[in-house]
């Protein structure tokens, strides 16, 4: 998995161009999902169809992943499945679609967009996404994208919002095809998910951030952030980039702007990346 993934939700009639781009800029990590109600998979196809065909770089250069996402994380007017199938055949539908949308016959990793909610903290668990405990409808869920795996349609499994270390205990303790991805806000209000990230880091799973950037505006702003990007000449969101990385942390970016991602980019391909946290 490369340092650094570049994300594609809310891009709308931008995502080709976007991820076009963003691959051409040196981005070999990408983020979709089969979700039309916040991310425009078509368009990731779109441009790795040209990638290959305009500028030589393969799909096998690549990694890619999408998400099977739940019924209640879709649009009601627009579900890519039918949303009266069984849960195993929702999955494999919207497996189906993700391939035809990505024209490849594989992604490098298939993610559930969040665990399904027990009956009784239904409504709580679709505002916060949030699982306390593992529920059945969860593990028939991943069972069915297991078998997705075994037929080499994806290359590995995960997880994304899931914020209890007992659910994510119970799903990789569960599975015969263990979560290899954890993504998940990273933020204060979860502590920074400390000891999912250590049950990760234990069990070789790759936690990756999202709204690293915009969730954490008190960190770019704070004393310690400023003084090291004017030590180093870095931005403050490089200082906090490099700060995650050097911890373990995969972050998604889902910039638009080109300036930005180079210096992504710049912080990701940097070996030197430690430099940029406070001495212990």
């Amino acid at each position: 998995m490369p340092p650094v993934v570049y994300g594609t939700a809310w891009k709308k009639e931008r995502t080709e161009e976007l991820v076009l781009k963003a691959v051409l800029e040196g981005f070999r990590g990408i983020d979709t999902a089969c979700q039309p109600k916040h991310y425009f998979e078509p368009g990731v196809g779109r441009a790795l169809l040209r990638l290959q065909q305009q500028h030589n770089i393969p799909r096998s250069q690549l990694w890619v992943q999408t998400k099977f996402t739940p019924v209640r994380g879709q649009d009601p007017n627009n579900i890519p499945y039918d949303p009266n199938a069984p849960l195993e055949e929702q999955v494999v539908q919207s497996m189906t679609r993700s391939l035809a949308n990505l024209h490849t016959d594989y992604v490098d990793a298939l993610v559930l967009h969040s665990p399904l909610p027990t009956h009784e903290m239904a409504s709580r668990a679709a505002l916060l996404f949030v699982s306390l405990t593992l529920d059945v409808q969860t593990m028939r869920v991943w069972r069915a994208m297991e078998n997705l795996c075994e037929e080499g349609k994806a290359r590995s499994l995960g997880i994304s919002n899931c914020y209890s270390l007992s659910a994510l205990k119970d799903l990789h303790s569960s599975s015969r095809v263990k979560p290899t991805i954890l993504q998940n806000r990273f933020y204060r209000d979860s502590n920074f998910d400390k000891e999912l990230r250590e049950f990760c880091t234990q069990h070789g799973i790759t936690y990756q951030s999202f709204w690293t950037l915009t969730a954490n505006p008190d960190i770019l702003s704070s004393r310690a952030v400023k003084s090291l990007s004017n030590k180093y000449n870095k931005t403050p969101e490089q200082v906090l980039f490099a700060f995650v990385q050097a911890i373990g942390i995969t972050p998604l970016t889902g910039t638009s702007s080109t300036g930005h991602m180079r210096e992504d980019l710049d912080v990701a391909q940097s070996e030197g990346s430690e430099l940029f946290l406070p001495s212990s």
